[in-house]
């Protein structure tokens, strides 16, 4: 890419404002030869400077590992490590892309490549100690974190990183002893006191586990994984009331963990509440579909109270994730006779028995087909078999086990637990690693995180259910003038084709900006080429054509709108960093008020506007924007979720709940999660 980056403040942007300046005392024709003039000659800026710019490739680079937009951001630190292959952070940043893709061989290589240009850098130490833990490397792990602390022998969260290694690799003395140098330092972090509860817990010391984790809640009882630790130990010792209650607790904290939804539904089953424990299975499962527990679970409780269809359901589930899981299989034999199914039910049957040719239960149940159907030779069979079996057993028939029985998931040895709860094989206190690399970037986002604006886009954006297609007439007809544009809130994440055909896009429509001698071809190739650099996440450079291109059209609504979006977008990374953007949020205002003038009829520009007063905690000026884009089109679910946040703030409740409501059934299913935490809070629960 030869001209894909312009370095920052360059002449060409005053002599163009000079030349505006003087327009009355010029033709309008020889303006614009001026105008275009200079556009020439911006292009002609020595070609090893913009093309060897590797402050501004690290910077989008950064832009759009911050995005999310992990195999783009790769592609620019390749450039960067291309033009100066001695820099760490290209390798740093690259390393850290590859781990969010997961994977960790690469990021460990890269990172490794980092360290070798600069070994002092303690986040590089950290990097690796996580990518190597991800591939139970603990060893390695314990080497960088070790390092990473003769830098910084006060961070806390090294420290607790390289006592979890310590625990993996069953290091249990020495986990101790630096347990007790933590503390010793900071006596009141509650994770430390979790981690020695670990210890002990592999360690078969349940009383001092459980002395532990009452010491950290007594710390921070506003832990969820506290909590829920707690209630491993409560479960073990069928203390059902107590897991319960830690449960919906550590439920409160963490709303969105399915595993603790699991585990006060063993609870309340144990209780005898099978209607709280439906609804804990069924949350479980809304937010983790593929929870073999939550479905097998389920289909034996959905089994219990007659619900048989719904529970074979469940069990053709499981069974697609397992299909040798012969427990499943069996029960769905079960339920398949019950509802008149008997050929389906003898399949499942005999599919178990020829894995258990003695197990007794299942001869019974597939004789019992037999001869409904009038296969009275196959019956008679069958229950020759059962006969032999029990005449041959001196104790006699084994009893069935009671209902309120669990097995491991694990033992699927005896065929005769094919009726009782699944429970996890071992079930750990699990601590966290404390790094801010432990999970994707989405994680930062919380559930009360607005939507953000509607831009340009030249690839077609993804939608999984919704039907809603953003459409603009402006936007339309410049799409006719070359390339393809779409209307998004977030910039489609691109692969490396895609990536790659757009890369060439931009440098084709730079050589027609070079080359061309028209100047209205030229200024349509400039926001066609600001509209491609958007779309790959290049924000400040598509910034710098659309300004170019304003200082021709100042009228462009497409134009305004759409440097409006990129300077958000630019504002959003630079804040993350620390940086005081609120002049520049100003900035995105005036060109949004602009294009608002200028098309009054135009929603997703009020919606952006809105978005700015959001942002800026103006709710009733946002409110009002945002009832004003509806009132354009009342399917942009984006003004709906939004407006919902509005409301929540200015304490409407109701209307917000009514908003989020409709953005639900548009396609943000976020805003259900809303709801129900907004009505319970208003409800006292």
């Amino acid at each position: 890419m030869k001209n894909l980056l312009r370095p920052a403040g360059s002449k060409w942007q005053s002599l163009a404002a000079i030349a505006l300046r003087g327009c009355h005392h010029v033709r309008f024709r020889e303006l614009t030869c001026a105008v275009f003039l200079i556009l020439h000659f911006s292009v002609f800026i020595p070609a090893a400077k913009a093309q060897f710019n590797t402050d501004r490739l690290l910077m989008v680079g950064r832009s759009a590992l911050y995005y999310e937009d992990y195999v783009l951001s790769i592609q620019y630190f390749n450039q960067a490590i291309s033009a100066k292959p001695y820099l760490y952070e290209p390798w740093f940043f690259r390393s850290l892309a590859k781990y969010y893709l997961d994977d960790f061989a690469g990021a460990e290589a890269d990172v490794s490549q980092a360290l070798e240009r600069n070994p002092y850098v303690v986040n590089c130490y950290e990097l690796r100690g996580m990518a190597r833990i991800r591939q139970k490397k603990y060893a390695g792990a314990v080497a960088d974190y070790t390092r990473a602390l003769r830098y910084e022998p006060d961070n806390k969260g090294l420290w607790h990183n390289r006592v979890l290694c310590r625990i993996k690799q069953e290091q249990y003395d020495s986990a101790l002893c630096e347990l007790d140098t933590m503390l010793g330092h900071w006596a009141r972090y509650a994770p430390a006191h979790n981690m020695r509860a670990e210890v002990f817990m592999a360690q078969k010391d349940t009383a001092r586990a459980i002395e532990a984790l009452d010491r950290s809640l007594e710390l921070d009882p506003y832990d969820g994984h506290t909590w829920a630790a707690r209630s491993i130990i409560s479960l073990s010792r069928q203390e059902w009331l107590q897991a319960e209650q830690q449960l919906s607790k550590s439920i409160h904290l963490l709303p969105k963990r399915s595993d603790n939804y699991v585990n006060r539904a063993l609870a309340r089953y144990n209780m005898n509440n099978l209607r709280g424990a439906m609804n804990d299975y069924d949350t479980a499962i809304d937010l983790d579909p593929n929870s073999f527990i939550g479905h097998y679970n389920r289909g034996l409780l959905r089994a219990q109270v007659g619900d048989d269809n719904r529970a074979i359901t469940d069990f053709d589930f499981v069974l697609r994730m397992e299909p040798g899981n012969t427990m499943a299989r069996f029960n769905r034999g079960v339920l398949r006779a019950q509802t008149g199914d008997l050929r389906g039910a003898i399949d499942d049957y005999t599919k178990v028995i020829d894995e258990y040719p003695n197990f007794l239960t299942g001869l019974s149940e597939r004789a019992e087909c037999y001869r409904k159907l009038g296969m009275r030779h196959q019956a008679e069979r069958d229950e020759f078999r059962v006969l032999q079996a029990q005449l041959d057993r001196r104790a006699g028939k084994k009893p069935k086990p009671g209902k309120r029985q669990t097995r491991k998931r694990g033992d699927t040895d005896d065929p005769e637990k094919y009726n009782q709860l699944v429970v996890a094989d071992e079930q750990e206190l699990n601590n966290e690693y404390q790094s801010v690399y432990r999970g994707r970037v989405q994680n930062r986002h919380t559930d009360e995180q607005p939507q953000t604006m509607y831009m340009v886009s030249t690839v077609r954006p993804k939608r999984d259910v919704s039907t809603y297609v953003a459409y603009d007439r402006s936007v339309d007809s410049l799409a006719r003038q070359g390339l393809p544009l779409y209307l998004s809130t977030r910039q489609p994440q691109l692969s490396e084709e895609q990536s790659a055909s757009i890369f060439s896009a931009i440098d084709s429509l730079t050589k027609a900006i070079n080359t061309s001698s028209n100047t209205p071809q030229a200024t349509s190739a400039l926001l066609q080429r600001s509209m491609a650099y958007a779309t790959t996440q290049n924000y400040q450079s598509a910034i710098d054509d659309l300004t170019t291109y304003l200082l021709i059209d100042s009228t462009s609504v497409v134009a305004l709108w759409q440097r409006a979006a990129c300077q958000d977008r630019v504002n959003e990374f630079q804040a993350s960093e620390g940086t005081d953007v609120r002049m520049k949020t100003a900035n995105v205002l005036v060109d949004l008020e602009h294009a608002a003038r200028l098309a009054p009829g135009n929603a997703f520009i009020l919606y952006n506007r809105g978005c700015i007063y959001l942002q800026r905690a103006d709710y009733a000026e946002a409110e009002a924007d945002f009832t004003r884009a509806l009132a354009i089109d009342a399917r942009l679910a984006e003004a709906h979720y939004n407006r919902a946040l509005c409301r929540l703030r200015l304490k409407n409740t109701a209307g917000a709940v009514a908003d989020l409501s409709k953005a639900g059934e548009l396609g943000i299913y976020t805003a259900y999660a809303l709801i129900k935490k907004h009505t319970a809070t208003q409800n006292g629960d």
